[in-house]
C-alpha cells in the first residue's frame, strides 16, 4: 500500500483527537464518536479540494483513508463479516455527510446547526462544534491541496 497520503490521514486523526471536541459529550467517548468526527473532518477536507484537477488525488486519498479505517476496525477485533457490514455503514454515513455539507458556505447558521446535529446528536453544545467546523472549513479554504500533501500540519 502506498503511504504517501499518510500525512493527510494522520493530520485528520490529530484533529479528531482534540479533547475540546468531546467536552460536551455526557459520556466517555468511544470509537464511534471519534469515527464520526474523523468523517466530518474528512468530509470538509474533500469538499474544499474537490475539483477536476484534484479528482484522481482525492480518490486516492479517499481509498487510502478508508483502507486505514478498515485496518483500525480489524485491530479492534471485528471479524471479516462484521467488518464488511461496518465499512458499508461507515461509507454510507460518510457520503451522507458529504451530501449534507456540500453547500456549507451558502447555508445559514441555523441550517448548519441542523446539519451538524444530524451527526452529532449525542453532543450537548453543538453550537460550539458548529463554530469549530466553521473555523476548520475556513482554515482549509485558505490553503491549496499541495500544502496538505507536502507537509505535516499541526491542528
Amino acid at each position: 500500500m502506498n503511504n504517501k497520503y499518510l500525512y493527510i490521514y494522520n493530520n485528520l486523526i490529530n484533529y479528531t483527537r482534540n479533547k475540546d471536541l468531546y467536552k460536551n459529550l455526557n459520556r466517555k467517548d468511544n470509537f464511534s464518536d471519534r469515527l464520526i468526527l474523523f468523517l466530518l473532518h474528512f468530509s470538509f477536507f474533500l469538499k474544499n479540494f474537490k475539483n477536476e484537477d484534484n479528482k484522481k488525488i482525492l480518490q486516492d486519498i479517499y481509498d487510502f483513508s478508508f483502507r486505514q479505517l478498515e485496518l483500525s476496525i480489524r485491530e479492534i477485533g471485528y471479524g471479516d463479516q462484521s467488518i464488511n457490514k461496518k465499512m458499508k455503514d461507515y461509507i454510507n454515513l460518510f457520503h451522507s455527510m458529504l451530501s449534507e455539507i456540500h453547500f456549507w458556505d451558502k447555508l445559514s447558521k441555523t441550517e448548519k446547526l441542523e446539519k451538524i446535529s444530524l451527526f452529532l446528536s449525542d453532543f450537548d453544545n453543538r453550537e460550539e462544534l458548529l463554530d469549530y467546523f466553521n473555523e476548520f472549513n475556513a482554515k482549509l479554504s485558505k490553503k491549496n491541496l499541495n500544502y496538505y500533501l507536502k507537509s505535516v500540519i499541526n491542528p
